[in-house]
């Protein structure tokens, strides 16, 4: 014990006398466990502490404070690192799906955890900045709670600051000459400002996906390096041993699938065959989406009949309501099950295209359904003698939001746990399932997309989604471990968040995006309810505010930014030309990326064909990507 007290404070002293560099160089090529470095971490930045404290006479004042000052913030960036890495959310059991399961049921459990992040923000901004201001001014609720309520979103909750109408239009003042809180201004800002915030984040999201996995082609590191290279020396825990042998060999195996993919040569005839069938898988999935689109669109306008000629308050009649959600719904589940069942007619020979394939019929068919439905709140029920017709769509989005979760839920069980145990007693020749994972991600991309919509018809919404994307997370995990096997042809997937995330973008972001312009540029509000009763559009209030600052001179700026940027056509203009240019640019990257996949692939397979000539033409196609003006 002796001797080793004496070796650590001889290494301790070897590392106060290095340069910070080498320092921490020489910390981190320690074969020690992480706990141990850390330790001896804090035992150098402490000495290093008393020493200078021993020789505060050689240092001048102001030296000598910012000195402690950069040690004191090392240590504690240091430890909140270290806090944030503990408190990171759900980070082993990502661990131990992605050594189960691979990439691409992980990229599932990913995306999920990343519009969890979402909602979590928008819900601390909506109730920071619009729900606890309203509670100041809030009136007491004279209506009668039955627990219905929780179903319908109607009766007690009209009356709660979940919805539009429950919001004044009122400058709200504690005392008579304090300061006061516009409403108005609050309300639409808000939920301009987090659209903003979404708007950036997905596109960063997006951009960094896209770099990591389709431009930068040295994160791709072959399987002998993975087998020889990437093997972490410090995991000493069994369990961890074992979960990473699981997750290494599961990686090798992806990276091997494309190289041991056989090339199938069909004749003439097989080849119209399958042409013939994709066709026909094609016309009959747009034709379902469209008959479900008829289906939803006649069945709402009837709904809406119903719903006026009967009691507003009667709990009954807004029971009825709930035939629209359970129908779309019973769609968006069943649906999605025969396009499955159409992509395993199809017979493809890479799984991530049938993956892909069925990705864009869902998709189809979902964005046409909330595209139906969006015309109907903003042309029908807009236009309808509802006293706060706002408030109706906030109710609408809500049985959606609600009855789409208990059918997720009702999926996982029938859909992957009645399934196996069909699969493995009644008839084994089924199997057990694997976890769809198009099916499910495109139920989180339509949660999502009405989360959006009706976040300015019911602030509170994304509060709800952030409870139900909780619950549907474990849910989804307890299913996956105990009812679905491995993806039968391991294939790598990490290409599949970035198409996620652009699927959440376009059509579901941009297409809320428009919905929320309309209603605020064009739709006139309610005259009994909500923060803009009265006006002529939401965006009279802006106008108004405007008007009002052209007093102040202190206020021209703001303005001439109003004036200069948002309603001037040459900003749009020279807007919507950067975006064609991005956008060009994106595609010339993604061909130089496939180009370079070639190259990379026949490398491998070829092995010791012509390699020097491809190397210098893949180190050209870098040099060119990298300087674009050289020859």
């Amino acid at each position: 014990i002796f001797n080793a007290f004496c070796a650590e404070e001889k290494l301790i002293g070897s590392l106060v006398s290095m340069p910070t560099r080498e320092r921490i160089k020489a910390i981190q090529k320690m074969p020690e466990t992480m706990k141990k470095k850390r330790d001896i971490r804090n035992k150098v930045l402490k000495e290093i502490t008393k020493k200078s404290g021993s020789r505060r006479n050689q240092f001048d004042c102001c030296t000598q404070c910012l000195h402690r000052m950069a040690l004191s913030y090392r240590q504690f960036r240091n430890g909140l690192s270290e806090c944030f890495h503990l408190l990171q959310l759900w980070h082993k059991t990502l661990k131990i799906i992605r050594g189960e399961f691979g990439t691409s049921v992980l990229s599932y459990f990913i995306f999920l955890k990343w519009l969890l992040t979402f909602n979590i923000f928008s819900f601390l901004i909506n109730f920071s900045f619009i729900t606890i201001p309203q509670f100041v001014a809030a009136e007491p609720n004279n209506l009668s709670f039955t627990g219905l309520e929780l179903i319908t979103g109607a009766g007690y909750f009209q009356e709660t600051v979940l919805y539009y109408g429950f919001y004044t239009n009122a400058t709200i003042s504690k005392t008579e000459n304090g300061a006061s809180y516009n409403m108005q201004l609050a309300y639409i800002f808000t939920v301009g400002v987090y659209f903003i915030i979404c708007l950036l984040s997905l596109v960063f999201s997006m951009a960094q996906s896209f770099y990591r996995n389709f431009i930068n082609p040295w994160t791709y590191s072959g399987s002998a390096s993975k087998l020889l290279c990437t093997w972490d020396f410090n995991i000493t825990n069994e369990k961890a041993v074992k979960l990473k042998q699981k997750n290494l060999s599961t990686q090798i195996k992806e990276a091997l699938f494309k190289v041991n993919q056989e090339v199938l040569n069909f004749s003439l005839k097989e080849r119209v065959v399958h042409i013939v069938i994709h066709l026909a898988s094609w016309i009959t999935s747009l034709g379902t989406a469209l008959a479900a689109c008829a289906g939803v669109y006649f069945l709402s306008i009837n709904n809406l009949e119903l719903f006026m000629k009967g009691h507003k308050n009667d709990l009954e009649s807004q029971a009825a309501m709930l035939v629209l959600p359970i129908v779309a719904s019973l769609l968006n589940a069943f649906i999605p099950f025969f396009y499955s069942w159409l992509g395993l007619l199809e017979k493809f020979q890479n799984p991530g295209h049938r993956i892909y394939v069925t990705i864009s019929r869902n998709i189809i068919l979902k964005i046409s359904i909330v595209g139906i439905l969006c015309y109907y709140w903003l042309n029908i029920v807009a236009a309808s003698e509802s006293q706060c017709w706002e408030s109706l769509v906030g109710q609408d989005i809500y049985r959606l939001i609600l009855i789409d979760f208990i059918f997720c839920l009702l999926g996982s069980f029938f859909g992957e746990f009645v399934r196996r145990i069909v699969g493995t007693t009644v008839c084994v020749s089924l199997g057990v399932p694997e976890f769809d994972i198009a099916r499910n991600v495109l139920d989180l991309i339509y949660a999502q997309t009405l989360t959006w919509i009706g976040i300015f018809f019911s602030p509170l919404l994304p509060g709800i989604q952030m409870m139900m994307f909780f619950i549907v997370f474990y849910v989804k995990k307890v299913s996956l471990m105990m009812n679905c096997q491995p993806p039968r042809k391991v294939w790598r997937a990490t290409q599949m968040t970035t198409v996620f995330i652009f699927l959440l973008f376009f059509p579901s972001f941009v297409g809320v995006l428009s919905v929320i312009a309309v209603t605020v540029w064009r739709l006139k509000p309610s005259k009994e309810c909500g923060p803009f009763r009265g006006l002529s559009s939401m965006y009279a209030a802006i106008s108004e505010w405007i008007e009002i600052l052209k007093n102040y001179p202190g206020s021209k700026w703001v303005v001439w930014i109003y004036q200069n940027l948002f309603e001037s056509e040459l900003f749009f203009f020279i807007l919507s030309t950067l975006l064609l240019i991005i956008t060009y640019i994106y595609w010339q990257v993604i061909e130089g990326r496939k180009t370079m996949d070639k190259l990379l692939r026949k490398l491998i397979i070829n092995e010791g064909k012509d390699k020097m000539f491809l190397l210098e033409k893949l180190r050209m196609l870098q040099t060119a990507k990298q300087n674009p003006s050289a020859p």
